[in-house]
């Protein structure tokens, strides 16, 4: 699986495609005013390897369901038993410093276990509920995040298709939810909102802020304001699948 950005332009598009061998590409076929589909179709033909392309919520989505249906499970545990978790699976994308993307490669051993290990330091269990306005292309979103909740069985609460601090706060109460997980400037906007105090927060317990720098300011009212008073920081990088401490 190969993670790419939404955000990216058609020359990084072009190059994530090639570099690391797509075949398959599953996309939206656009947001707000961004067209996914005409990116795609541009770069196509200087796409040699890319062999199919997927749009969610057309009938080439169904497709793939229906032939992903059809396949017999003899089948897929004899492709499951040719691999090994230490196998690549996952190339990441993360800020070139070349001008380019760059892609840390990742194993599914890598992955799970961080995500569990992310999931033991927060103590989540099934009764916990994650609410994620992180991005999902991204090391946060899908280790500590989708991988941290599903291999401890907790919920997982989608606010919104992008950041929306008041969607995000308004998921929170609304969800319940018992984390919450965000970059520092997330939590700003989000306590930064003209009416901060109507939202109910009690749920909270937990969460993570990462991805940057964490100010003292700023994780002192994540902690009073918010009621999160075992927020916890991580730092790693892409590479290190993410987390490091």
């Amino acid at each position: 699986m190969v993670n790419i950005n939404p955000a990216y332009r058609r020359h990084e598009l072009e190059y994530v495609l090639n570099q690391s061998g797509v075949g398959l590409l599953v996309s939206s076929p656009g947001y707000k005013t961004s067209d996914y589909r005409g990116m795609v179709e541009a770069v196509r033909e200087d796409c040699p390897g890319l062999r199919r392309v997927v749009y969610l919520g057309e009938p080439s989505w169904d497709d793939l369901v229906a032939g992903g249906a059809s396949v017999p499970a003899d089948r897929l545990a004899a492709r499951a038993a040719e691999l090994s978790c230490d196998d690549p699976i996952n190339i990441q994308y993360t800020s070139g410093t070349t001008g380019f993307p760059k892609g840390a490669t990742l194993s599914h051993h890598n992955i799970l276990n961080n995500g569990y290990f992310v999931g033991e330091l927060v103590r989540y269990t099934e009764a916990d509920r994650i609410c994620l306005p992180v991005p999902f292309y991204h090391c946060f979103g899908m280790v500590m995040g989708n991988l941290a909740a599903t291999s401890h069985g907790a919920c997982m609460i989608i606010p919104a298709p992008t950041f929306d601090p008041a969607a995000t706060l308004r998921a929170v109460a609304t969800e319940r939810a018992t984390s919450l997980y965000g970059v520092p400037t997330m939590f700003i906007a989000e306590l930064g909102l003209s009416d901060f105090a109507s939202y109910d927060l009690s749920s909270l317990r937990t969460g993570i802020m990462a991805g940057s720098p964490c100010p003292v300011e700023v994780m002192k009212r994540v902690i009073t304001d918010m009621r999160m008073a075992e927020v916890a920081i991580c730092y790693g990088m892409t590479e290190t699948s993410p987390v490091s401490t």
